[in-house]
């Protein structure tokens, strides 16, 4: 490997050791945290971190902050009402072309998962696990509908948004004691897409997105 390909390979694991541990709680919104602190973090050199950095940056995960070093991103209203509006912009278009597109085993797959889940949920045999569970077929179902558009600069930008959200999550608010309602909304979608509605399937989406959307900012 030559020297630009490996300095390419270090940034990149550098973006990624980052993104991990944020995600992990290892650094979290809002912490102040100095280059020297993510070179003991990820095990690598201080130079890919530098590099990673600015698309860091671009991303909104980190700031510099003048004479206080690098912040990570801080969860308030504005990056929830932000984040939410895009997630928006981007499904409608998303669930549409699923809805379209998605074959009848893609969508019965998704069906399956959800009423697993809904029928456990409703049964009252709650649990950490099935938290877990769901909101690992909630987020899939999402991450479903985006990669079915084929677009990389699309799927790229979702997988931003989607650190934001997952932190947004974390701090405000997670699945555990919502997960039938969670799985009700997300059934009736996919029941929408089922019928090859396209309107529903959009306003159901829609609705559910800014359901959850109004839950993170009530906290």
């Amino acid at each position: 490997m030559d020297d630009v390909a490996e300095q390419t390979t270090l940034r990149e694991k550098a973006y990624e050791s980052f993104t991990h541990h944020l995600l992990a709680r290892d650094v979290r919104p809002g912490q102040f945290i100095s280059q020297r602190r993510l070179v003991e973090m990820t095990g690598l050199p201080l130079g890919a971190i530098r590099e990673a950095i600015p698309r860091l940056e671009a991303e909104g995960l980190i700031k510099t902050v003048p004479q206080r070093g690098l912040q990570v991103a801080h969860i308030d209203i504005n990056l929830i009402r932000e984040a939410f509006q895009f997630r928006i912009l981007l499904e409608k278009e998303a669930v549409a072309n699923f809805t379209r597109t998605a074959s009848d085993d893609a969508i019965a797959a998704l069906l399956k998962d959800h009423r697993e889940i809904a029928e456990l949920a409703n049964s009252g045999n709650g649990s950490t696990e099935l938290d877990a569970r769901a909101q690992a077929v909630d987020w899939g179902m999402h991450d479903a509908f985006i990669d079915a558009l084929g677009n990389s600069i699309i799927s790229n930008a979702y997988r931003v948004n989607s650190i934001k959200m997952r932190l947004i999550n974390q701090e405000r608010f997670r699945i555990a004691g919502h997960v039938k309602s969670v799985m009700a909304e997300h059934l009736a979608i996919i029941e929408a897409i089922q019928r090859r509605d396209v309107d529903e399937a959009v306003e159901r989406l829609v609705a559910h997105i800014r359901s959850a959307r109004d839950r993170a900012l009530a906290v």
